[in-house]
C-alpha cells in the first residue's frame, strides 16, 4: 500500500506547493475532507479556508489559506488548483487587516450610492472573505 500521495498546490500565477505528502485535509463547501493514499478519485469544489498537508509520519504539518478553486484527487496525486493559496508563513496578517479595513469601507461607499454596482460589490465580498481567511489562518499557525 502507499504511503504517501503526490500534493501540488497551484494557482494561476505558480507552483505554491509540491511535495510528498501521507494527509491533504483540504475545506470544501460541504465541510472538511480528508485525503489519504489510494483514496478514490474525485473533483469537487475548493471552499475559502485552510487548507493542511501531513508529512513525516504525521509530525509534520503546513497549512495553507486558500481563496476558493478546484480540488482534484487520483489515487496518488491530489491537486489543488486554488484561486489563490499562501503558505501560513507567508501571510502578514497585520496587512491583510488593513486590506479588510480598507474593502469595508469601500463597500460601505457602494451601499450608500443609490444604483451601486452588483460586479462591484460581489468582488469586494470575494476580497473580504479572502482577507479574513489569511487573517484567520495567520493568526492560528503563523
Amino acid at each position: 500500500m502507499a504511503k504517501t500521495l503526490l500534493c501540488e498546490i497551484v494557482t494561476p500565477e505558480r507552483i505554491v506547493y509540491r511535495n510528498e505528502v501521507e494527509m491533504v485535509v483540504a475545506p470544501t463547501p460541504d465541510g472538511e475532507i480528508g485525503i489519504l493514499p489510494l483514496h478514490a478519485p474525485l473533483v469537487t469544489l475548493l471552499a475559502p479556508g485552510e487548507l493542511r498537508v501531513r508529512y513525516n509520519e504525521g509530525k509534520d504539518v503546513e497549512w495553507f489559506a486558500v481563496a476558493g478553486g478546484y480540488l482534484q484527487v487520483h489515487e496518488d496525486k491530489v491537486i489543488v488548483l486554488a484561486d489563490d493559496a499562501v503558505p501560513s508563513s507567508q501571510i502578514d496578517v497585520e496587512r491583510a487587516r488593513q486590506a479588510k479595513t480598507l474593502i469595508e469601507q469601500r463597500m460601505a461607499e457602494l451601499k450608500e450610492q443609490p444604483s451601486g454596482e452588483a460586479d462591484t460589490v460581489e468582488s469586494c465580498i470575494a476580497d473580504l472573505e479572502w482577507c479574513e481567511v489569511q487573517i484567520r489562518v495567520g493568526e492560528r499557525r503563523g
